[in-house]
């Protein structure tokens, strides 16, 4: 999720570059959402690690 983020990113950069403003900033948008989906997801797996720990004990 994280690799089609950083692929929206530089859609979004080089379609800025050549001045599709449009397409620029719907490409921005995604890329930012998948990225902020990606965070979550990844914070998600990280108290569900803590919580595994936990229960070794």
């Amino acid at each position: 999720m994280l690799k089609w983020a950083l692929i929206f990113l530089v859609i979004s950069i080089i379609a800025g570059f050549l001045g599709f403003s449009g397409v620029s900033a719907a490409t921005a948008t995604i890329a930012k959402v998948l990225f902020f989906l990606a965070l979550f997801v990844f914070l998600i797996f990280l108290v569900l690690a803590f919580m595994a720990g936990s229960l070794v004990f």
